[in-house]
């Protein structure tokens, strides 16, 4: 299947990168279909809107700059996507990135996870109740500390 994105235009996906959002996601409620792709630098992923072509989403595994990541959230909510828990084999957990200009800035959502059931296809954007994760977190900076304590 032949999608227009916002970042590479005209892209060739297979129909497994199709993830549906019965919910839509945060301010973008009434956009349900995306597709999850590949970012040309790594460890990043797009979340491309397939009804919208210029709405589009940077994703991040959190656990890349945070290890110590948790999410905790309703379990009802999960079960709406097919899982019954975050640490499902098929639970797939990102966080959306802001890039702005000074892109040593870009931060994380953490408070707000992507989580995506990659044997049903079905995605669910969710409101993470842990008070340590905020809207924004320094995705270079935490880095550099994880690092640091590691050393």
């Amino acid at each position: 299947m032949t999608i227009q994105s916002k970042a590479y235009g005209s892209v060739e996906i297979d129909e497994r990168q199709r993830i549906l959002f019965p919910f839509g996601i945060l301010g973008f409620e009434n956009l349900k279909v995306y597709a999850l792709l590949d970012a040309a630098q790594q460890p990043f992923y797009w979340l491309q809107s397939l009804d919208v072509r210029e709405i589009a989403f940077v994703l991040i595994s959190p656990t890349i700059f945070r290890p110590d990541y948790e999410v905790k959230v309703f379990e009802d909510e999960l079960a709406e996507i097919g899982l019954e828990s975050v640490e499902d084999e098929n639970a797939l957990i990102f966080a959306i990135v802001t890039i702005p200009e000074n892109q040593s800035k870009m931060t994380a959502n953490l408070q707000g996870p992507i989580i995506i059931n990659k044997e049903t296809k079905q995605g669910r954007q969710l409101i993470n109740s842990d008070p340590r994760w905020k809207t924004k977190h320094l995705i270079l900076e935490e880095l550099g500390a994880e690092r640091t304590r590691a050393c």
